[in-house]
């Protein structure tokens, strides 16, 4: 075999492979999507993205070969003549040597012409290929039912027709390219084009295919143009995002002008085809190009510096107005209601009596903290991991609880590496198991978390019952597992045993058959898979067990939160993830991250041991969601047919939230006048970080908890942030997110009065610093062997007042097991720090104590008891500083200690 043979060999052998695992490729997607229900939506994306695929390939290899074969029918009769750089004395066979140039035999220009844009119009197809999301939200678009007012386009020409016409445009503008590049390349080895004394000579054949496209390129400018109209709505120009003063008075006239301009540039350039001068070609091209600089950059830029800046407000006013009021649309900030909060300083202990259901609900235990005292507590294997600690509530022995669940999941890659072999990574250590749940406010006596729900299999305390705490799908969980071998899967450990189950579920592809088998082992690479003997004719293979990465195989179109959280439903465990529809085409609306439009349109629930993925719609006003129900009609579900246990759950997703905070920090200013002026900008608070809270640190995160609203007459689940004017630290407001139902998604906007200080977290946190006793205990502790982690400060809002309450926690420096140790409470001019947040509270409010006989969170008796609570703290500080040698603070908590002793003593009298 000759080295012809040799290569066609290769070339067959390599294209088989690369069919054979694009194949390979579909039909394990396509059996998946089968084995989860969605077969038809596999289906609309293949034959989308197959259809795109022919269609811009047949184009796109005709519209090359077409420009190719013309510019070599153009050519004049002649052999291709290799130049002279190859070098004096080279030859080819049948040639002479020499330094000017040499003959070479005739090439099969056709077939290579062919073959040339064949490969070119399959690169180009491939990558447009991947536009079937734009071509499908272009045929199946749903009205959006408001209008721009600067052309009165419905917005769903916006987002769903403008992003389709540009990337058609922008695909022509590349075939242009390759098809100018691919005939340049025909003329150049054939002679047509050659540098002579320093000059560039074009043949008149050339030349009148070059004026040719050129007349298309002019034509395709002229549209381009023309959508550039559309284009100037997002514009940013500092003051207003969208069409502002210039853009519209100067802008799009220029835009016309250039349309017409470029019309004329393509029939000059057309017209050059029979005159095939430089002359006309070239001027055409000044003229565009510098009419383009000259009316589309100098003249606008001109009109803006001297015509609209002096009067900037006056002018931009009304486009200011549509830029505020589109924004506050995108983001669904135009039905925030707004209330004022008088931030009184008339709270009692009667009021926290009153509002105990917001008081027994503050969040004590923070995500890090707690997250590694589990880890210690409950982890109980070193291949169990707890990923994530989310935040709920549930109702417990008849009371509305706020809780932590963290899921307990199995991560094989944990396991010694010399126990990781392909049969305990892929047969027998398949999934995780059960959850453990604690309250947000209470620790025991240890300074630990108590439970509602720990251990394997989970025990529950008050909690809710588990019955299937299995976790086939999860956080971190990547790879394959195959279920219903002939080998039992671990369940979870029991003393020095093992539990061993079998997998009773519904997912997987089965690959009993030797087929599935081969093309298996083939798609990942493992011949285990095809030769292992523990596998069966009712073997599962189980794929996509991370949920994120489930959810976005089936909805790529969706954008999902970043924080799935686990909910316990009869008795099951499930997954629900927040899901986002987004775009970054909404008129004269400020982008944000890369988008200028979101709506939390749906709610998608993952069985966390069968894999079933069930997506409900949410917001159903949702332009882009609607399209989506065009294209995949039988993907979503209505809100309504959640289960009602389920929907209790639901909960108004963070990311969403932070970014309406982030856009309402200005946006919320909603008249031009003071919008322009930016007087009155918001920021989120700044939260101090480290041991001793005196690091600057970062921005405040919204933060769930349980409250009743002022006015309202009962607790509900809220997601919340406060808000600091710019620059500085004190607090102006507070946003709140409603997440129960029927309420659910309604935003909040309590807003301080402006002549009145209220302090700010930072603010909290220095006077915390400043207090003696609280900084000479955290000191002493970090002194001891120990490592202080101050907590988030949360502001709690109770009727119209502020309480801020900020737990301590400590960790030995060998140890990571951190211990709620203290909570610091402050309110008005008072700031306290005591071991639970019932006395931290009844010390905050002493002389309130005496007319308020009932302790937060326990039964009491009176106002004895509150002063033996903190008689008893003073006497446990004075033993702890006795034991650390420190005999200035034992004689402090002495002193402490005496007057309270006294007055229990003239009490008990």
């Amino acid at each position: 075999m000759g080295w012809k043979g040799i290569a066609a060999a290769v070339v067959v052998i390599a294209a088989a492979l690369i069919v054979l695992g694009s194949a390979s490729s579909v039909i394990v997607d396509w059996a998946w999507f089968a084995s989860v229900g969605y077969v038809s939506v596999f289906w609309t994306i293949f034959a989308t993205r197959a259809a795109l695929l022919v269609a811009v390939l047949v184009a796109s290899a005709v519209v090359l070969w077409v420009n190719g074969s013309l510019a070599l029918r153009l050519c004049r009769p002649r052999q291709l003549r290799l130049p002279a750089a190859f070098g004096p004395g080279f030859a080819v066979p049948g040639g002479t040597s020499g330094t000017l140039a040499t003959m070479a035999p005739p090439l099969p220009w056709r077939w290579l012409i062919l073959a040339g844009t064949i490969v070119l119009a399959f690169l180009v197809a491939l990558g447009e290929s991947g536009n079937w999301e734009l071509a499908l939200r272009f045929i199946h678009q749903v009205p959006y039912g408001q209008s721009d007012p600067m052309f009165g386009k419905d917005i769903g020409f916006y987002l769903f027709s403008l992003p389709a016409y540009v990337a058609i445009k922008n695909w022509l503008l590349l075939l242009l390219l390759l098809s100018a590049a691919t005939a340049g390349v025909v003329y150049l080895l054939h002679g047509e084009i050659n540098l002579d004394s320093r000059r560039w000579r074009f043949s008149p054949g050339a030349v009148g295919h070059g004026s040719t496209l050129l007349g298309v390129f002019f034509a395709l400018k002229a549209w381009s143009y023309a959508l550039d109209r559309y284009l100037l709505l997002y514009n940013d120009n500092g003051v207003v995002v969208g069409a502002g003063y210039t853009d519209a008075h100067v802008g799009l006239p220029v835009l016309w002008i250039l349309i017409v301009i470029a019309v004329a540039a393509a029939l000059a350039a057309w017209a050059n085809i029979w005159r095939r001068t430089y002359r006309l070609a070239i001027g055409a091209t000044v003229l565009l190009f510098g009419g383009a600089f000259l009316l589309g950059e100098v003249a606008p830029a001109l009109f803006e510096r001297f015509y609209v800046k002096p009067s900037e407000l006056q002018l931009e006013a009304p486009y200011l107005q549509r830029n505020i009021g589109f924004t506050r649309e995108a983001y669904n900030l135009s039905k925030v209601t707004v209330k004022p909060f008088p931030a009184e300083q008339g709270l009692t202990y009667q009021s926290l009596q009153d509002n105990g259901a917001t008081v027994d609900n503050i969040r004590l235990w923070d995500w890090q903290p707690l997250l590694d005292t589990y880890a210690q507590l409950q982890e109980i294997r070193t291949y169990y991991r707890f990923l994530d600690v989310d935040v709920d509530r549930y109702t417990i022995d008849g009371k509305y609880r706020q809780v932590t669940v963290a899921p307990r999941e199995l991560i094989s890659s944990l396991l010694p590496s010399n126990a990781q072999t392909w049969v305990n990574l892929h047969l027998l250590f398949t999934h995780g198991n059960g959850v453990v749940m604690s309250p947000v406010t209470e620790k025991s006596t240890e300074g630990l978390p108590d439970f509602y729900l720990k251990d394997i299999p989970p025990i529950a305390t008050g909690g809710p019952a588990v019955t299937e705490p299995r976790i086939y799908f999860g956080q971190g969980l990547s790879g394959y597992v195959i279920v219903k071998g002939s080998t039992p899967e671990f369940d979870y450990p029991k003393g020095k045993d093992n539990v061993y189950a079998s997998y009773d579920g519904a997912d997987g592809i089965p690959i009993g058959g030797s087929f599935w088998r081969t093309l298996l082992a083939w798609q990942y690479d493992d011949v285990n898979i095809l030769l292992s003997h523990y596998l069966t004719n009712s073997s599962r293979i189980v794929l996509h067990r991370d949920i994120v990465d489930r959810i976005e195989t089936i909805a790529p179109f969706l954008r999902l939160d970043h924080d799935p959280y686990v909910v316990i439903s009869g008795g099951k465990l499930y997954w629900m993830q927040d899901a986002y529809t987004t775009s970054d085409w909404f008129p004269y609306a400020h982008a944000n991250g890369g988008l200028n439009y979101i709506r939390n349109s749906v709610k998608v629930v993952v069985d966390a041991y069968n894999g079933t993925v069930t997506l409900y719609v949410a917001d159903p006003s949702d332009p882009i969601i609607a399209t989506y129900q065009r294209i995949f009609p039988s993907l979503f579900k209505p809100f309504d047919a959640m289960p009602a246990d389920l929907q209790r759950h639901i909960r108004y997703p963070e990311d969403l939230f932070r970014i309406q905070a982030q856009e309402y920090r200005t946006y919320h200013m909603d008249t031009p006048e003071v919008f322009y002026n930016r007087e009155d900008l918001w920021q989120f608070p700044r939260e101090p970080t480290g041991a001793d809270g005196n690091n600057s640190g970062t921005r405040m995160a919204p933060y769930y908890m349980i409250m009743r609203l002022p006015g309202e007459s009962r607790a509900e689940f809220f997601l919340m942030l406060p808000m600091s004017p710019s620059q500085r630290e004190n607090m102006i407001a507070w946003m709140a997110a409603r997440c129960d139902p029927p309420d659910y998604g309604k935003l909040i906007v309590y807003e301080f009065p402006k002549e009145k200080l209220v302090y700010g977290p930072f603010q909290i946190e220095a006077r915390i610093n400043q207090n003696t006793s609280i900084s000479q205990q955290i000191s002493l502790w970090n002194q001891m062997g120990s490592r202080v982690i101050r907590g988030s400060l949360l502001v709690v809002p109770i009727e119209n007042s502020l309480l801020y309450v900020s737990p301590l926690y400590l960790r030995a420096e060998s140890g990571q097991l951190p211990e709620l140790k203290r909570v610091i409470a402050a309110y008005g001019d008072r700031v306290v720090m005591e071991d639970t947040l019932p006395e931290a509270l009844a010390a905050l409010f002493n002389q309130a104590v005496r007319a308020a006989p009932t302790a937060i969170g326990a039964p009491v008796a009176g106002p004895t008891n509150a002063l033996a609570r903190q008689a008893l703290s003073h006497y446990e500080r004075a033993i702890e500083r006795l034991k650390a040698g420190d005999w200035a603070a034992f004689g402090a908590e002495l002193d402490a200690l005496r007057p309270l002793l006294q007055s229990l003593g003239s009490g008990s009298r």
